[in-house]
């Protein structure tokens, strides 16, 4: 039985991706800050704080492949220069000292399988759409962002086989954008932020679980893939959509881009970008998304 550990296990992916390894017979080590939490026999906790620079190497030593999750929430605080550097670093850092760790404590670990977001593309431009992994990063805060956590964790590859994931907008029951998206429809309100015709390029959190367990058993495999479905909707189909599965009366409100960028200041701009996204090359791999079209996910998110 294969040992894989997560760093930022505890979060919304990293939950369900370690309910999918241990169905499919895995073990799981999370390295977490919470290292005192207690497992199930299958799923073990170890000790890991980058600020510090402290990891359990004992458990490093056990592991035959890593998936690096761990990075602080964009969206979770408001984007000031302070804040900007800590979700900079968080990443940066992390995946830095996380590496130097495992090329020492870990000579079973094959693979590096890393987060990264579709962030690092920035808006959408005549002539570059939709992006492909070959296209460049934006020269704003999130494609620096990415630029630079992709970046720290390709000095991987000279050790381990590296793959890095760009994950576009996570829909699931129990996190990501669905809740967010569905809560003002509890009160017969629909939301449509900006013109509603920006483009949103999601995945079901079920088929990115599915896409990182692919990625780290296909040992041919390694480089840029992106964590995207192949069927992108407008921001505007996406509330109509879950406002269909919801069921009842539905007002729309549109809510301007000004009301947004006083109430979220820069982060507002990742709300109103639209970004096209191909998943062109994922498919090409062979993987299958069993979640590819809206209705299906949200049919079954909204059960």
């Amino acid at each position: 039985m294969k040992t894989i550990g997560i760093t930022g296990g505890t979060g919304f992916i990293g939950r369900h991706l370690t309910q999918l390894l241990v169905e499919k017979g895995y073990k799981v080590i999370i390295f977490s800050r919470s290292a005192g939490k207690k497992g199930d026999g299958n799923v073990s906790y170890a000790h890991w704080d980058p600020d510090k620079r402290e990891i359990d190497q004992a458990a490093l030593g056990k592991i035959d492949g890593i998936i690096q999750l761990a990075g602080a929430s964009v969206a979770e605080k408001r984007l000031t220069e302070k804040r900007k550097q800590e979700v900079i670093d968080s990443r940066v850092q992390s995946t830095n000292f996380l590496i130097s760790q495992l090329k020492v404590h870990a000579p079973g670990c094959k693979s590096f399988i890393a987060a990264s977001a579709t962030g690092f593309y920035g808006p959408d431009r005549p002539g570059m759409m939709p992006f492909t992994e070959a296209s460049p990063p934006y020269n704003d805060f999130l494609g620096e962002t990415c630029r630079q956590w992709e970046a720290a964790t390709e000095k991987a590859g000279n050790h381990f086989r590296t793959v890095i994931i760009r994950i576009g907008i996570v829909l699931g029951k129990d996190g990501g954008a669905f809740p967010e998206l569905a809560k003002p429809l509890s009160f017969g309100v629909m939301p449509i932020l900006g013109s509603g015709k920006q483009v949103v390029c999601w995945i079901d959190i079920d088929d990115l679980a599915r896409l990182f367990l692919f990625m780290l058993e296909n040992e041919g495999l390694s480089g840029i893939f992106n964590g995207v479905a192949p069927n992108p909707v407008t921001h505007k189909e996406l509330m109509y959509a879950i406002a269909k599965e919801k069921g009842g009366l539905k007002i729309p409100v549109p809510v301007p881009a000004f009301v947004l960028k006083i109430a979220l200041g820069e982060m507002s701009t990742e709300i109103l970008k639209s970004c096209t996204v191909s998943a062109a090359k994922t498919l090409g791999t062979g993987f299958t998304f069993r979640h590819p079209d809206l209705s299906g996910t949200l049919k079954r998110l909204s059960k």
